[in-house]
C-alpha cells in the first residue's frame, strides 16, 4: 500500500502535532515494512528529530514541483495532483487538516482531529483564526473517509460541533515516544541538574505558557507549598501571556522560585520528568494531554484537572482537581510530594495503565481504519 502524509507539521513543528506526526509516521513504517509512505511537504527543515523517519527505508519526502503550486496553496490545493501522479492509496491529514480538494481528487483519505478548543474555548483565541480554523478543520471532518480522534473527549466535540456521525470517528490513542518509558540512572539525573541548574526538589509543568494551560493556577499554589519547593516550567510564551505570569509571581513572593526553559532539546525531557518531585498540567481544555502520558511512563505522581479528557490520559490513579481550586492543587501537591509508600503505589500503577497507550496497537489500529477508509470511499464512488 502507498499512504501519503502532510507532513508540515513533522518537519516543522517541534512539539505537540510535530510529534504526533513524526511518532505515526514511524510506527506505520515500522508495522507496515512493505508499505511506501510518501510524506508531503512544502519544505524540508534541518530538523534533528526527522532522523528515526529519514532513516527508514520505506520513507521518502516528496516537494513541491519547481512549476505550479509552493507552500501552503501547494498543501490546500495541488498536492492532490502529486497524490494522483504516485498512486497513493490513502492520503492521512495528520493536524486537523485535508486538502480543500481531497473529495474531488479521487483518493480516499483520512483525518486526525487533536482538538477543536477554538470551539470550546473561543476567548484563547483571535475571531479571524477561529473562522480559518472553522472553515478548514469543519471541511475536513466533511470530506474525510474517515476521521480519527485521539480521545473520546475530541470525539464527542467533532459530533457535537460539525454534526458528524460518530460511526465515521474512530478514537485512536496516541503513545508517548519511547524515550520516556527507559529510567535514568540517578547519575544521569544530576548530569541534567547540573547541565541546567534544576532546584533540588521542583514540580514540572510542560506546556506553552497561555491561559488555557492554567500556569496560573500552579503559580498560586506554589505560593503555599513549602518554600523548598519550586516550579519547572518547560515551553514557550505565547502572545505575551508569560507577562502576567511573571507579574502574577512577583506579587506572590514567588519569582526566584519559578524557572523558565524553552527550546530544550527533546531528548532531554524524559529525564527532567523523571527528576521532578511531581508533575503539574492543570489545563483548562485539552484534545488528548500527551504530557501526562509522558509522566506516567516516567513514574512520576501527577496532578491534573478535570474538565477535558485528562482522565483518559492520566487514568485512575492520577489526582485530579478543579482547574479554579488554588486549595484543591495544593492539597494535591503535598499529598503526591510529601506522602509515603502509597506514592510509589500510585507510578506504578500510574505506569501499567500507560501500558495501554503501546505506539505499536497505535499503528495496527491506524492501518485499520485506513482499511476502513478505503472501503467506504468505494462503497460511495
Amino acid at each position: 500500500m502507498t499512504i501519503g502524509f502532510d507532513g508540515k507539521r513533522a518537519v516543522s513543528n517541534m512539539t505537540g502535532l510535530g510529534n504526533y506526526s513524526r511518532l505515526v509516521i514511524e510506527r506505520i513504517a515500522l508495522a507496515d515494512p512493505l508499505g511506501k509512505l510518501l510524506v508531503y511537504t512544502p519544505k524540508l527543515k534541518d530538523n534533528p528529530r526527522l532522523e528515526s523517519i529519514s532513516s527508514l527505508h520505506n520513507v521518502e519526502f516528496r516537494l513541491p514541483a519547481s512549476q505550479g503550486f509552493q507552500g501552503s496553496l501547494w498543501r490546500t490545493f495541488g498536492v492532490t495532483n502529486n497524490l494522483r501522479a504516485d498512486k497513493v492509496d490513502i492520503f492521512h491529514g495528520l493536524s486537523n487538516e485535508l486538502p480543500l480538494n481531497i473529495r474531488k481528487s479521487g483518493v480516499p483519505s483520512v483525518v486526525t482531529m487533536h482538538d477543536v478548543i477554538y470551539r470550546t474555548m473561543p476567548e484563547c483565541y483571535k475571531p479571524f483564526d477561529r473562522k480559518i480554523y472553522d472553515f478548514k478543520y469543519g471541511r475536513a471532518c466533511r470530506n474525510a473517509d474517515r476521521i480519527i480522534a485521539v480521545s473520546e473527549c475530541t470525539k464527542r466535540d467533532v459530533e457535537r460541533f460539525y454534526g458528524i456521525d460518530p460511526d465515521k470517528i474512530d478514537v485512536i490513542y496516541q503513545g508517548c515516544d519511547e524515550s520516556f518509558r527507559r529510567m535514568r540512572s540517578p547519575e544521569e539525573l544530576e548530569e541534567v541538574r547540573r547541565r541546567y541548574g534544576l532546584p533540588k526538589k521542583y514540580i514540572l509543568q510542560v506546556g506553552t505558557i497561555e491561559k488555557r494551560k492554567n500556569l496560573e493556577l500552579t503559580v498560586r499554589a506554589l505560593s503555599a507549598l513549602n518554600p523548598q519547593i519550586e516550579l519547572v516550567v518547560v515551553g514557550r510564551d505565547h502572545h505575551g501571556y508569560k507577562k502576567y505570569i511573571d507579574s502574577l509571581a512577583q506579587e506572590l513572593g514567588v519569582s526566584s522560585r519559578i524557572h523558565y526553559y524553552s527550546g530544550l532539546p527533546f531528548a532531554d525531557l524524559p529525564a527532567l520528568n523523571q527528576a521532578a518531585e511531581a508533575i503539574a498540567y492543570p489545563s483548562r481544555y485539552e484534545g488528548f494531554g500527551i504530557p501526562v502520558l509522558e509522566a506516567l511512563e516516567s513514574m512520576r505522581p501527577v496532578v491534573a484537572a478535570t474538565g477535558s479528557c485528562l482522565e483518559e490520559a492520566g487514568g485512575p490513579d492520577t489526582l485530579y482537581v478543579d482547574p479554579d481550586s488554588v486549595s484543591d492543587l495544593v492539597s494535591a501537591f503535598n499529598a503526591v510530594i510529601f506522602g509515603g509508600r502509597e506514592i510509589e503505589d500510585m507510578t506504578r500503577a500510574g505506569k501499567a495503565y500507560a501500558a495501554r497507550f503501546d505506539t505499536g496497537n497505535m499503528a495496527t489500529r491506524i492501518l485499520d481504519t485506513y482499511a476502513r477508509a478505503i472501503e467506504d470511499h468505494s462503497a460511495n464512488l
